[in-house]
């Protein structure tokens, strides 16, 4: 039986998530398969995944072909790595140990640049919002500078009014009490 390592949808439209899984070859897509050993969600930045790696190890020792998009998974997991070095341990160029010193260097090297990208990811976000409040800050100065200005002009147009109101009841009081005297 030929055995496929691959992705079976789940999810709604536009939004689907994908639990990787070891299937006959011949099986549909999302019908029968044999072990479910992780799931990839790629709507998340950066895509979340999780594998069981030792399942997934021993399908790759045991032949089972991963396709393209579940290869690029394994490899960025280690499962492949891991596979290589197992070869080199069995053909005799280094021993268990040094494989396993060999694999963790790695992973330790892929973790580091992981937790550099999310941090790198929360930083823009973070200075995005930043510049958002500052833009928005200065937008409500400028409305409260503008709205400053123009209740200063109607101010001054009603004292104007008033003292122009005031000048010719000043000129009639003036004029009724000269006529009074």
């Amino acid at each position: 039986m030929a055995t496929k390592i691959r992705l079976q949808r789940h999810g709604r439209k536009d939004y689907a998530f994908y639990p990787i899984v070891i299937a006959d070859s011949r099986a549909p897509r999302d019908g029968k398969f044999i072990e479910r050993i992780g799931s990839y969600n790629p709507n998340t930045n950066p895509a979340t995944i999780t594998l069981n790696f030792e399942r997934a190890l021993y399908w790759v020792n045991c032949g089972a072909q991963p396709t393209d998009t579940v290869r690029n998974i394994l490899s960025n997991e280690g499962v492949l790595l891991m596979k290589h070095l197992q070869g080199g341990v069995k053909k005799g160029a280094f021993d268990e140990a040094e494989a396993q010193r060999r694999f963790d260097a790695w992973k330790s090297k892929k973790t580091a640049a992981v937790a550099a990208f999310k941090s790198k990811l929360a930083d823009e976000k973070a200075s995005d919002a930043k510049k958002r409040l500052e833009d928005e800050q200065a937008k409500n100065k400028a409305k409260a500078e503008e709205v400053a200005k123009k209740k200063a002009e109607i101010a001054a147009a009603a004292a104007e009014a008033e003292a122009a109101a005031n000048a010719e009841e000043a000129p009639a009081e003036e004029a009724a009490a000269e006529s009074a005297e």
